[in-house]
C-alpha cells in the first residue's frame, strides 16, 4: 500500500518494539536490516520504542489516548472495546491524517478484509474516494 500511495502523499512509519514476547531484541539497524531483507521494506523505520506502561513513548500514548477502540476485522463499523486503550500486540495501526489527527485505529492482524478497509480510508483521506467521511 505504501509504494502504491506514496506519491499521493501517503506513508507508514513502523515503530519496533520489544514488548511482546521480546520479538524485537536487534539493535535499530539490525531491525531495519531484517524488514528490508524478509519483507521489502521501503517505508521510514523509526528507533525502537515501548507501547505500553509508563516508558510509554509519547507519540504511542497520545495514539492510544485519541483512538482507544479498534476496528474489528470482521466487520468495518463493529467496534471493539475493553475500555483500555493498551496496545495488545506488534503490528497495530493508526491511520493519522496530513494535520496529524488520529482518524482510525486497526487490530494487530492483516488480513485480506482489515486490508481493504484500511485501502479505503487511505484513499478518503488522500481524496481519491467519490465521497469521503474525512473531507
Amino acid at each position: 500500500m505504501y509504494r502504491q500511495y506514496k506519491s499521493k502523499g501517503f506513508t507508514v512509519l513502523a515503530f519496533p518494539c520489544n514488548q511482546f514476547k521480546n520479538q524485537e531484541p536487534g539493535t535499530n539497524a539490525e531491525i531495519k536490516a531484517f524488514a528490508k531483507k524478509k519483507y521489502g521494506v521501503t517505508f521510514p523505520m523509526m528507533s525502537k520504542v515501548d507501547v505500553n506502561g509508563p516508558t510509554a513513548h509519547p507519540i504511542w500514548q497520545f495514539l492510544k489516548d485519541a483512538k482507544p477502540v479498534v476496528v474489528s476485522a470482521a466487520k468495518e463499523r463493529d467496534l471493539i472495546s475493553d475500555g483500555a486503550a493498551a496496545i495488545t500486540w506488534n503490528f497495530n495501526k493508526f491511520l493519522v491524517d496530513g494535520s496529524g489527527r488520529p482518524i482510525k485505529r486497526y487490530p494487530p492482524a492483516m488480513d485480506k478484509d482489515i486490508y481493504s478497509h484500511i485501502e479505503k480510508d487511505v484513499k478518503g483521506l488522500l481524496g481519491m474516494a467519490r465521497s469521503s467521511k474525512y473531507e
